[in-house]
């Protein structure tokens, strides 16, 4: 087995969970927020639908530079709508699953880098990077949607077992 075929459970069981969240989510809330220094549910959705296709990049570049120098800053899409949430979410979903399974093991433990403005932020392993900046970062804001979900009276989907909703 390889190491992407070991991944590929998790990877897949994360991915559904975090569908059913972004699933959850109202369209007449996406700008809601709980306080002035919060971000929105739908910059969260955002985010979450975006960021899967950071584990694509991670599989095929060196590195990603959030601020290049002379070069556009990375930012959060801003998609108007669940259903277009979920399209994004979606597609990269598709992606990086694809990415995933055309990687070489060699290329787990590779270093791959985090940049901005050309300097380093963060600096690991392949395989370190897909679990924490993408799988765990997946994990932490799919929880703040929750959180946010909860706030609204919005019902919480279960996700590694039934929810206090369910």
């Amino acid at each position: 087995m390889t190491y992407a075929q070991s991944m590929l459970p998790e990877f897949d069981q994360e991915m559904a969970n975090t569908r059913k969240v972004l699933e959850r989510i109202p369209d007449d809330k996406l700008e809601w927020q709980p306080h002035r220094k919060s971000h929105t549910i739908g910059w969260n959705a955002n985010h979450l639908a975006d960021m899967v296709n950071w584990l694509t990049v991670i599989l095929t570049s060196p590195s990603l530079d959030l601020a290049p120098v002379g070069g556009q800053p990375y930012q959060v899409p801003a998609l108007a709508s669940r259903g277009d949430i979920l399209r994004h979410f979606d597609r990269n979903v598709s992606a990086a699953r694809s990415a995933l399974l055309a990687a070489k093991d060699e290329q787990f433990g590779q270093t791959w880098t985090l940049l901005s403005g050309g300097k380093p932020i963060l600096a690991m392993p392949r395989a370190a990077m897909i679990r924490s900046f993408v799988l765990n970062h997946i994990i932490h804001h799919r929880a703040i949607v929750c959180v946010y979900l909860r706030l609204n009276d919005v019902p919480v989907p279960g996700m590694y077992g039934p929810s206090g909703d369910e």
